[in-house]
């Protein structure tokens, strides 16, 4: 039995690939190894694939005994810290059971040079989403998580390309880039960087009515961008707000788009963890270091 371990925004997910359940980031900072019991007996799991905040201290997926400061380079930056994803991150370590760390996408990463003009590109948990919309798509695919942020990455010959992080374009329903409002709000002390991208998702910034479509045309601007690089690509929309924002990006688009549910992370995370205790030396062109 494998598991994998997706730390979204607001929850943390579980799956085996067929079973699953989540817990709050709050409900997690009582999480013990224990509760994996809920989708395996502990003694039947072959491997987790685990992971943590931005993921930026590592660039392959790494055996969680050997991952220093928990994969990241800092704790600081930008994202909400409540402590939930620490304590799985730390039980799973602890518990002896076989597990691994997925690296986030950033300037240690080998995805395309020209995306290093920023030093992130994305999350860990994107990794399990694009290996989930892969297995259905094949290797060349565009994937957009919508929800809380926006995230867009893609995959080329079944190699990550590259992403746009969440704090680069386009907006999710919470954060999104600082514009020059929120530039100026930080130079007069008025507001954190952190603050200010924790307050520019749509949420905040648009009229309620006008929040899905504006979602939809950004998302969309990702993926149109990302097609540039592969026209042939196939398209996919991923995280709880891919259903309503579907149809404008198809229509913006003009080629249908595949929705994924908010489990595509954790499924995509416990099939990494199969590939990798099976013996794989390399997933979406990211080395394995055990």
């Amino acid at each position: 039995m494998f598991i994998g371990i997706d730390h979204g925004t607001t929850a943390m997910r579980f799956s085996t690939g067929k079973e699953e359940f989540k817990i709050s980031r709050e409900e997690a900072r009582q999480f013990s190894a224990g509760d994996l019991g809920r989708l395996s007996p502990l003694d039947d799991i072959e491997g987790i694939a685990v992971c943590y905040s931005m993921g930026d201290g590592i660039s392959a997926i790494t055996d969680i005994r050997k991952v220093q400061n928990r994969g990241v380079v800092s704790r600081e930056g930008a994202g909400k810290h409540i402590g939930g994803g620490t304590r799985v991150y730390d039980e799973i370590r602890a518990s002896g059971l076989p597990a691994v760390v997925i690296p986030g996408l950033h300037r240690g990463s080998p995805t395309d040079p020209r995306f290093k003009a920023y030093s992130h590109q994305a999350s860990p948990e994107k990794i399990g989403i694009l290996y989930e919309v892969s297995r259905d798509l094949g290797e060349d695919i565009v994937v957009c998580d919508a929800s809380s942020n926006t995230v867009t990455l893609l995959s080329t010959g079944g190699r990550i390309t590259g992403a746009f992080d969440a704090c680069i374009f386009a907006p999710g329903t919470r954060h999104g880039a600082l514009d020059v409002d929120a530039i100026r709000r930080i130079d007069r002390g008025d507001s954190t960087a952190n603050d200010s991208f924790l307050r520019a998702g749509v949420n905040y910034t648009m009229p309620p009515e006008q929040r899905v479509e504006t979602m939809a045309m950004f998302a969309a601007m990702e993926c149109a961008a990302m097609l540039l690089i592969n026209p042939g690509a196939k398209v996919a929309l991923a995280g709880s707000m891919a259903p309503a924002i579907a149809p404008g990006v198809e229509t913006l688009l003009s080629r249908e788009v595949a929705v994924y549910d908010e489990w595509c992370a954790a499924r995509g995370l416990a099939g990494i963890a199969r590939d990798v205790f099976s013996g794989a030396t390399e997933v979406l062109g990211l080395a394995v270091e055990r």
